[in-house]
């Protein structure tokens, strides 16, 4: 756990700014928050269950569209659980049991008639670590949408795949040679998220996915998560403070309490969350009084 101070926290460059604004926790952020009236993704009272062992309870949620949104909070609260029931990769766990709804373009993903396997194509999932496949660079990118039956010219899917994931111009010389395997840690990750990409989704999740990578692979990846917010809706689980304050544009404290069952204690624009938390365990929290 990182302990966030007044010198630690600095929040995303606004466009034209060349210095970041320092944040203080107890100064009230002079941003305001709105409603997200069209949210990509609204969770409606979701809890899961691993077997007769209660792990989120009725989660409420709504993710604005084209934005960054951080789940953070101890381990053990739920953030990768309620980031998996995102896409229903949960459900590939045995005696998982999920009630509630999540609504994604106005479907509930939950719903009898919806096929996971479809959610999963159109929800992709960035994982905490690297995990290419043993195949070329090509291959690694081309191979989820050759298996979804992608009727157009791959070698533009993968070097728009690659493009968009800031690896390209590392990689182009040895798209056909070089194993996805052979790429340093943060190579890796970016071939991954080109991977997920390449499914043309509208939404990513990101488990953790700087936890294993360097300081410099980590501003990489942070860098190319602003730029793909832009297009792309994004849900990230972090136990790293500032990189949620420098990249999120809200977050959700997460927290379990006795009965070690996950629940939402806060969510606002990552600035609130910051600088003027409203419940006490926020502020505990990320000044690191615990977690």
């Amino acid at each position: 756990m990182h302990h966030v101070t007044e010198e630690t926290i600095e929040p995303r460059v606004a466009a034209g700014s060349s210095h970041p604004p320092r944040v203080r926790v107890g100064i009230p952020a002079p941003a305001v928050d709105e409603p997200i009236e069209h949210p990509a993704i609204e969770v409606r009272k979701l809890s899961l269950w691993y077997g007769p062992k209660r792990a989120l309870g009725e989660i409420d949620l709504k993710i604005a569209a084209k934005k960054i949104t951080s789940l953070i909070g101890p381990s053990g609260c739920g953030k990768s659980t309620l980031l998996r029931s995102i896409n229903r990769m949960n459900e590939l766990i045995p005696r998982v049991r999920t009630e509630g709804e999540v609504i994604v373009d106005g479907v509930n993903i939950y719903d009898r008639r919806v096929d996971p396997v479809v959610v999963r194509r159109s929800i992709g999932m960035v994982f905490q670590k690297p995990n290419p496949f043993p195949k070329t660079i090509y291959e690694n990118v081309a191979f989820g949408a050759r298996i979804n039956g992608y009727g157009g010219s791959m070698d533009e899917l993968v070097e728009r795949s690659l493009r968009q994931a800031a690896l390209w111009d590392e990689v182009k010389d040895d798209l056909k040679k070089k194993s996805g395997l052979a790429l340093s840690g943060g190579q890796q990750q970016r071939l991954c998220i080109a991977r997920a990409l390449a499914t043309s989704p509208d939404v990513i999740l990101m488990d953790e996915p700087c936890s294993a990578l360097d300081p410099i692979a980590t501003q990489r990846i942070e860098d190319l998560m602003v730029e793909l917010a832009r297009e792309y809706t994004i849900v990230i689980v972090t136990h790293n403070m500032q990189q949620a304050a420098r990249v999120a544009d809200r977050t959700a404290f997460m927290l379990a309490g006795d009965d070690l069952v996950g629940r939402l204690v806060e969510y606002g624009l990552t600035d609130q969350i910051f600088t003027s938390p409203r419940d006490s365990r926020t502020e505990a929290y990320i000044t690191g009084r615990f977690g």
